[in-house]
């Protein structure tokens, strides 16, 4: 097709096929409410009108609580603060010991190493003097020296003594921590929307933040609270795991609502343990780090060295916050149109399936399938009907031939469809009322063509048929033996005769002219036509009938080409008038 600026002014549309039939259009509107059903609630349900940004936050956190303990060798210890929550302070995130390891007046010098962590040794040649290794407390001097009465260890320069227990004591020396408190400042903002909140609360002023305390139940939005509760939130024991420490996450939700009549924005606190806690299935359960107090004794510099146990607490924001807005409500409502196709795949599904004809007429399924689905196929494969004279059957050949049409061997077979159409009937009545041809006439008729020799090929059965130049052309109108359907009264009574072709025209195109002269190529179409539906009638969609050699040369000898030249059998006049040309 030639390419124009008419080609881009042009709309396509999808055919549709319309079934008047009350159980398959209740089926529509019942599965078409499902789906809108299933839209507003998703719509309302997830708010998919609303566009959403994402919380951006910072945290602080101020520890409360003081505690005594009594440990040996050191005695009593007052713990703020400062003592305990100061130590490790992270991004978002706040520590609190709960129990420690104490060696006390600690001093620079040389003495031996622990045998957990240096090597047991019987000589000095056993020593390294300047060695060291990550787990060593100082640096060997290359001695090997008693380090009790059974064991030699390397001696080292460290702090003396060196800490020589392993295992936190239980209970945990501040168990009571739980009773401590934590006030969390919050201050959020969503930049898309340029709103900024904040835990603490417009209603919350100095008495309410003084006497209140978070509860689940009670008062859910407080934000000072209480480390026993916030652990038993996490489904833990806080004496069991004061003893090794661990991590503890705060997690604070912010779903936001901004629409004006729906407006609400809140925190939501919810708890649990990260780390694992279970010391059988890690090497290094809890958590604990080192610090030390410095002091001067008689001018010789001593510390006092803590490895401290406690949990942290990570403080975790999430949230983002909903606005609505009428493009993301077009951008949802234009998503879920596709859905309603669901239904004709359905529907589709349920017609051309075993479960409609129980229901239904099988009438109504075999009808909607012809009309729905239209079969093409490529020129080179399209098949071809042949009819003889002497079988009552209609023979499908497929494509492409190696030999004559005439003995290709047929892929199937039907038997003939007689449908009488308007111009079938058109043709009968012209051939009851039109007056008879003499003798001489009908003897001329009978007589071979002129201007041709009476020598047949040898696919040629009825001995009137004339060489033809390709295999779908070379076809007979007889299976075997006998006389010519072009002999036939009949023949040239519905194929050739003039006023039957110009009336056959006149009915397709009213207006079309007509000259006596230059109007044989429109009659000779116009023939082959006719003889196609009076000898196929109704063929398979998707087919195309195949007119024997013999009745070709005699329309071609009733209404020659004006300069001899035929197309013959191809595949664009099969598309275009299905027969020959």
């Amino acid at each position: 097709m030639p390419c124009s600026l008419l080609n881009f002014c042009e709309y396509e549309t999808n055919k549709l096929v319309r079934i008047k039939s009350i159980p398959i259009g209740s089926l529509k509107w019942s599965i078409n409410g499902l789906i809108l059903g299933f839209i507003c609630i998703m719509l309302f349900w997830n708010k998919e009108y609303q566009e959403y940004d994402q919380v951006v936050s910072s945290v602080t956190a101020k520890v409360k609580g003081v505690a005594v303990t009594n440990i040996t060798d050191v005695g009593e210890i007052l713990w703020d603060a400062a003592d305990y929550s100061g130590l490790s302070q992270g991004k978002n995130s706040f520590f609190v010991m709960t129990n420690a390891i104490v060696t006390n007046k600690q001093r620079q010098g040389k003495c031996a190493e622990v045998p957990g962590s240096g090597k047991i040794c019987y000589r000095d040649q056993d020593c390294t003097k300047g060695y060291s290794d990550q787990h060593s407390h100082g640096v060997q001097t290359g001695s090997c020296v008693k380090y009790d009465t059974t064991r030699k260890t390397c001696q080292v320069v460290a702090w003396c003594p060196i800490e020589s227990k392993n295992k936190p004591p239980k209970p945990a020396l501040l168990e009571s921590a739980e009773n401590f408190t934590v006030l969390i400042k919050n201050n959020i903002r969503f930049p898309a929307f340029n709103y900024i909140k904040r835990n603490i609360l417009p209603h919350m002023n100095d008495t309410y933040l003084k006497s209140c305390m978070f509860s689940r139940r009670m008062d859910p939005l407080c934000p000072i609270l209480r480390l026993g509760d916030i652990v038993q939130e996490a489904r833990e024991n806080f004496s069991q795991m004061a003893v090794e420490g661990g991590v503890i996450g705060i997690q604070i939700n912010w779903h936001c609502n901004l629409d004006r009549f729906f407006h609400k924005c809140l925190p939501e606190y919810s708890f649990r343990r990260l780390d694992e806690k279970e010391s059988n299935k890690t090497l290094y359960p809890g958590l604990n780090f080192r610090f030390a107090r410095y002091n001067m004794n008689n001018g010789i510099e001593e510390r006092m060295l803590f490895k401290a146990f406690g949990i942290r607490f990570d403080v975790m924001v999430f949230g983002k916050a909903g606005r609505f807005s009428i493009i993301q409500l077009v951008i949802y409502i234009g998503s879920t149109l596709s859905y309603y196709a669901l239904t004709t795949v359905f529907i589709d599904w349920f017609i051309t399936t075993y479960l409609y004809p129980r229901c239904c007429a099988r009438a109504t399924k075999n009808n909607y399938s012809e009309k729905k689905y239209e079969t093409v196929e490529e020129l080179n494969q399209i098949p071809l009907c042949i009819s003889f004279v002497d079988e009552d059957q209609i023979i499908v050949v497929k494509r492409p031939l190696k030999k004559s049409l005439q003995e290709t061997k047929p892929s199937s077979s039907q038997h003939r469809k007689p449908e009488h159409s308007f111009g079938r009937t058109r043709v009968l009545v012209n051939l009851l009322q039109s007056p008879s041809r003499n003798a001489d006439t009908e003897i001329q008729e009978m007589q071979p063509p002129k201007g041709r020799g009476r020598s047949a090929p040898a696919w040629c059965q009825c001995g009137r048929c004339q060489p033809m130049p390709t295999p779908q052309e070379q076809l007979c109108c007889r299976r075997s033996k006998g006389q010519c359907i072009t002999t036939s009264p009949a023949f040239p009574r519905l194929v050739l005769d003039r006023h039957t072709l110009e009336s056959a025209l006149l009915y397709r195109e009213p207006l079309l002219e007509l000259p006596q002269a230059r109007c044989h190529g429109h009659l000779r179409h116009c023939a082959y036509s006719l003889y196609i539906e009076w000898r196929f009638g109704r063929i398979q969609t998707g087919t195309f009938a195949a007119v024997p050699s013999c009745s070709v040369w005699r329309i071609r000898d009733e209404y020659p080409s004006e300069d001899g030249r035929y197309s013959g059998l191809c595949y664009e006049n099969m598309v275009i008038i299905s027969s020959n040309g």
